[in-house]
């Protein structure tokens, strides 16, 4: 049988480690897992790559998939950008992601 669910830990934008549990049969993005357990990501455009209030930083060496162009376009006007910058609803879970470690980027300029 498949796993289901799938563990990944997140670094809220106060440093403080949250391990949480995400079913992956249900075709949910690493966004709406961090809204779901209320991580502070806001995800204000819907998960569409066009906000990057969803911006997380990929500290674990998980092979992602390669980004599309809106993925691309949103990190080049977003702030606080690295090279392992990813818009979590741009990053659809998987059993692949078990053990994924994300790390919250700030909140741009309001």
């Amino acid at each position: 049988m498949d796993k289901v669910d799938i563990q990944i830990k997140v670094y809220d934008r106060e440093g403080v480690e949250h391990d949480i549990t995400v079913p992956t049969d249900i075709g949910m993005t690493l966004m709406e897992a961090c809204k779901a357990y209320d991580l502070g990501v806001e995800g204000t455009c819907g998960g569409m790559a066009l906000c990057a209030s969803c911006q997380v930083y990929v500290e674990s060496d998980h092979q992602l998939h390669e980004q599309g162009d809106a993925e691309l376009d949103m990190l080049d006007q977003a702030f606080f950008v690295k090279p392992n910058s990813r818009l979590g609803c741009q990053i659809h879970l998987s059993n692949e992601l078990d053990g994924l470690v994300v790390r919250i980027a700030p909140k741009g300029l309001e």
